[in-house]
């Protein structure tokens, strides 16, 4: 089985992401990858005018069809960071597809200070999922801190945890952060015994910075693939 990562830019427009979501999922496809995994709120960023946008659910619902489509057809599946509006509730979510048509979603369940300002805290279980013979686990970027988290995951049987992250900070911060934000996945992954892949974003959005190094981190917390700070890329890991 072979995993991957995407790390990517991020456009205040929509259409503009999908496109290159559906051009990573193709190239990953390519690449004989079973699975790719995007960074948080991947398909929209934080744009308020997106956000609050009283036809936003629509746009995101016909976004997602046209990437689980895409999954199906290239026989790829995508983990796809996105904001969803339930009971007049806006979540940070993500969406599983897998290209034989099962979908699986979770919310954030820590979002930060400055997220709670829009985003709800997420109520779900955590997110496990079966996917050729293996069980993948997933959370969203600041989820990671909590320990306990990833051990729920791994005893559901995860073997490898996704983390959806979005590591926009000002220039200085985002800079003094990088070392936390590496060790972080790494110490779970040593902590758990499983892969960790970690998807971040690069470049800048609504006045801040985000310094990539997305990476994967093996059960001995090895990385055996990681990507520098201002690259798209494709990472990935074959398991047996």
């Amino acid at each position: 089985m072979k995993l991957g990562i995407c790390q990517m830019a991020v456009s205040e427009k929509l259409d503009v992401n999908l496109k290159k979501i559906i051009e990573f999922i193709e190239q990953a496809a390519g690449q004989n990858i079973d699975i790719v995994g995007f960074p948080e709120m991947a398909l929209t960023g934080y744009t308020v005018e997106v956000l609050t946008n009283k036809n936003m659910n629509d746009m995101v619902s016909e976004a997602l069809s046209q990437i689980r489509e895409t999954c199906e057809g290239f026989n790829t599946a995508a983990i796809i960071g996105h904001p969803y509006k339930k009971s007049d509730k806006l979540y940070n979510s993500t969406s599983v597809f897998l290209p034989c048509g099962n979908i699986y979603t979770y919310d954030k369940k820590y979002p930060t200070n400055a997220e709670l300002e829009y985003f709800e805290p997420g109520k779900k279980d955590p997110l496990i999922f079966d996917y050729n013979g293996k069980k993948i686990g997933a959370m969203i970027c600041r989820d990671q801190n909590y320990p306990n988290l990833a051990a729920e995951l791994v005893n559901g049987g995860a073997s490898f945890i996704y983390i959806l992250s979005a590591h926009f900070y000002n220039p200085k911060e985002a800079r003094w952060k990088l070392e936390k934000n590496r060790a972080i996945p790494i110490t779970r992954a040593v902590e758990n015994g499983v892969h960790i892949l970690l998807a971040n974003f690069i470049g800048s959005h609504l006045g801040m910075i985000s310094l990539g190094n997305s990476l994967i981190a093996d059960p001995e917390g090895a990385v055996v693939a990681s990507a520098g700070e201002s690259e798209e890329t494709l990472l990935s890991v074959s398991i047996l």
